[in-house]
């Protein structure tokens, strides 16, 4: 009888070590997946180099064009609909070439006319590149919509002061980014490098909206009226800067 309740003793504990050998080794193996996902998840913020990081100094530029032209930073839709009335402010126009994110309220689908023909000029050449649209996600915008968008979105410009927002003067316009594909980025950073080169625009790629953020200069149509179509398909980065 003793040697039973021995033997019954040992295998009871026999069976509690291996329960809790299996259970410590389930729950490393879960520590060890969550960790391999925390790597890949790191690894992936840290290819994240674009070409136009947004900076202070970035936005400074922006405001400094803008008090160049001595443009008004719209406070809201009275004024903004005065600026249409007075075709300071033009429609975007869509079509096989640019599309218009439908999110994007109707009464704000509207900039100057030089970033309208900047961005006709760009979808043009993207699409006769790869056949295929570029959006736009956000145009003109109102003091009041960019502090209410500060609101969600603790990486937006401010609304007010030396590094407002350039979307309040109309001269900006964000353009999806996510969806490209490597190649078709490429192309749109050779194109904005080479027109920031030329200083007619200043670029910004956002993080966590995945946009091209391109202010337009006002000299761009001056520039654009000088210019036959450019080629530069087939230049080697490092050239553009030095046409």
């Amino acid at each position: 009888m003793g040697t039973r309740r021995l033997a019954l003793v040992v295998a009871l504990v026999t069976l509690a070590v291996s329960s809790r050998a299996f259970a410590l080794h389930s729950y490393t193996a879960k520590r060890t997946t969550t960790a391999r996902r925390t790597t890949k998840h790191h690894s992936r913020r840290i290819r994240w180099n674009p070409m136009f990081r947004p900076s202070h100094d970035s936005l400074l530029r922006q405001n400094e064009e803008i008090d160049r032209l001595d443009l008004p930073r719209i406070q809201d839709d009275d004024e903004l609909e005065a600026l249409k009335d007075s075709q300071a402010l033009v429609p975007i126009r869509t079509g096989a070439t640019l599309r218009i994110d439908p999110r994007l309220d109707p009464n704000r689908r509207y900039c100057r006319r030089w970033t309208r023909d900047f961005v006709e000029d760009l979808s043009q050449a993207y699409y006769n590149k790869f056949h295929a649209q570029i959006q736009v996600n956000s145009a003109v915008r109102t003091v009041k919509v960019q502090k209410k968008l500060r609101r969600h979105n603790r990486n937006a410009a401010p609304a007010e002061g030396e590094t407002a927002s350039s979307h309040l003067a109309g001269l900006t316009l964000d353009i999806q980014r996510r969806g490209m594909s490597k190649e078709q980025i490429r192309f749109v950073q050779r194109y904005l490098f080479y027109l920031t080169a030329l200083g007619l625009v200043e670029p910004e790629e956002e993080r966590r909206q995945w946009v091209f953020h391109v202010m337009v200069s006002e000299r761009y149509a001056g520039w654009r009226q000088s210019q036959d179509v450019v080629q530069w398909d087939n230049v080697p980065f490092e050239e553009l800067s030095q046409k």
